[in-house]
């Protein structure tokens, strides 16, 4: 996949572009099924497939404080985006100056003169250009003038009774509610958190016998607060793992952590960068007499972890 960050960098249109726009928070399958669909419709034309994101996230520029953390982190939304087969993917850096590109200027200039679209692919919902002033029928009007087609997908039902689209907003509520198996079906995939593993409090191995990783996070989305079988993903190999998330009550500090206890793993980490798949929620994070009776509840929880991560 050619990954190009600035508009400017884009040398000269793409042969027969065809492309979808968003934010593609999460790259749920919502998402994916948008993706398959402009390659479809790529091959179809022996054309290019391009996928056009923003970084940072809209939200972010355009309602400061008030935004939710973010479901992928920008290096994994190109992971994800590029393993769905995409051709190009152009990131725009969003701007207050880019949020006031008119969409007459946005659909003639970026989308038909520079990029070479042919064809757009987008959700009913779809909004764009300076206050969401382009929709489906401003795109309509101006495929008939510029020669493009516009294909308007249906919304993916969520897995199940199928009641109610599959959305960022679902996901980011699934993940904050603790339900990642419940998440997983919408996003295809295992709810992965990743970052650097720091210096803890030095007490998961001495005192309890069970060593931790310490993470600290960036800007993503964290489950909520309880313990979880996972999965961890370090240089290339994948191992099986309990994580705990939140305040460690028992010890009365009420400082926020993430502690992975990595099974069947003594590595030096520190300075490094694990990935974290969530698989399922244990239990609920609690407050114990003290470190024998919690070195007994990790002990049953590891056991529990060893089990779902065996299916």
């Amino acid at each position: 996949m050619e990954l190009i960050e600035g508009i400017e960098k884009i040398i000269e249109p793409y042969p027969k572009a065809v492309i979808t726009i968003g934010n593609f928070d999460g790259v749920h399958i919502g998402h994916q099924a948008l993706f398959h669909e402009v390659i479809e419709k790529a091959d179809a034309l022996g054309g290019t497939s391009v996928a056009m994101t923003f970084e940072p996230h809209p939200a972010r520029v355009l309602q400061e404080n008030s935004h939710p953390p973010l479901i992928t982190l920008y290096e994994q939304k190109i992971e994800l985006i590029e393993r769905s087969g995409i051709d190009v993917l152009i990131t725009i850096p969003f701007t207050r100056e880019f949020a006031d590109v008119t969409a007459k200027a946005f659909v003639e200039d970026i989308l038909s003169k520079r990029i070479g679209m042919k064809a757009i692919v987008v959700g009913r919902d779809y909004t764009f250009g300076k206050n969401r002033e382009g929709d489906i029928e401003f795109l309509k009007k101006y495929a008939e003038l510029l020669g493009f087609e516009v294909v308007v997908t249906d919304w993916i039902q969520k897995p199940g009774n199928g009641t109610g689209r599959i959305s960022s907003t679902r996901v980011r509520e699934f993940v904050t509610d603790g339900k990642v198996t419940e998440a997983r079906k919408l996003l295809g995939r295992y709810y992965q958190i990743r970052g650097t593993i720091e210096t803890g409090r030095n007490r998961g191995g001495k005192l309890l016998g069970f060593p931790t990783a310490n993470i600290k996070l960036y800007d993503e989305l964290a489950p909520r607060t309880g313990v979880y079988a996972v999965t961890v993903e370090h240089q290339g190999k994948k191992y099986k793992g309990v994580a705990n998330i939140g305040y460690s009550p028992t010890f009365d500090d009420y400082i926020y952590t993430v502690e992975v206890h990595i099974l069947d793993f003594n590595d030096n980490i520190y300075g490094e960068i694990i990935r974290v798949n969530f698989t399922e929620r244990l239990r609920d994070e609690k407050k114990f007499s003290g470190i024998p009776e919690l070195s007994e509840q990790i002990k049953k929880d590891i056991i529990k972890a060893r089990e779902i991560l065996s299916l």
